[in-house]
């Protein structure tokens, strides 16, 4: 078994100022596949268009998070921002629907220290639920994944511990763990334990070096060539995501795939 990849187009080929121009680029490069973060600025038409002109599959894209510039990154796990998530879950679907993208990353947002955690996890349950509900109706996954307080300061879900609790407790097929193996070494490492423990919750891996988030054989902690050869071991058979930022131009970057011995 091979695994499969995908660039995510949010980190790579930012050589292209527009996202929409680097779907042709990601093409070029030999990807079959694609995620992103939500694409702001852009129309679902614009999208659309430039991912089916491209010939790429989109697997994955994030929630419409609310302004960045205002450091909000979701509203799923924030008291009072009820309507704001239901809004930003029927956006996202409808951009999903029209890029036959099937698995949507919902992002929980970030919290104040002040506010007594028992009213975010309460808010993040009850909203996850009606995502979920929203899902099933579209053939669509949504996906929760913990994100490390040194990268993102403050972020609600920053626990896989956390993550895999609510997970079994909405007990759902349209809701699974993302696993990005950069936030997994931040949070608890124990890399091999954890992904053999958690691939039964999970619907899509992710990878970047760590500490600087580069390519998977950059200088860092993590031993990718082991990590991959554990996920094929393991029998995951879905995409894995590259959320890294290319230390030079995004196509030489990409010399690792052969190194490894897999192929795009």
């Amino acid at each position: 078994m091979n695994l499969k990849f995908a660039t995510n187009i949010s980190f790579m080929f930012m050589e292209a100022p527009a996202i929409t121009e680097r779907y042709k680029l990601a093409k070029e490069a030999g990807f079959k596949a694609v995620e992103s973060g939500f694409p702001f600025g852009h129309s679902i038409k614009d999208v659309s268009e430039a991912k089916n002109n491209a010939g790429v599959e989109q697997i994955l894209i994030n929630v419409f998070t609310g302004d960045v510039s205002k450091g909000e990154l979701g509203f799923a796990a924030i008291p009072g921002e009820e309507d704001n998530f239901k809004k930003s879950i029927d956006l996202t679907i409808e951009y999903a629907k029209a890029l036959n993208c099937k698995q949507i990353h919902i992002m929980s947002g970030k919290i104040k220290e002040a506010t007594a955690m028992s009213n975010h996890d309460d808010v993040y349950v009850r909203n996850l639920s009606y995502a979920v509900e929203k899902f099933k109706k579209e053939n669509i996954i949504g996906l929760i994944e913990p994100i490390n307080n040194i990268t993102v300061p403050n972020y609600y879900m920053n626990s896989f511990q956390k993550g895999l609790d609510v997970v079994k407790k909405i007990n759902s097929p349209n809701l699974k763990l993302q696993l990005d193996i950069f936030h997994l070494q931040h949070i608890c490492g124990n890399i091999t334990k954890n992904i053999k423990e958690l691939l039964p919750y999970i619907g899509h891996v992710q990878i970047a070096q760590v500490p600087n988030r580069h390519e998977p054989d950059s200088s860092g902690e993590i031993d990718y060539k082991y990590v991959l050869s554990i996920l094929e071991r393991e029998g995951y058979d879905g995409y894995v995501g590259l959320e890294y930022r290319p230390q030079s131009s995004s196509v030489g970057g990409l010399s690792w795939i052969q190194k490894y011995g897999y192929k795009l």
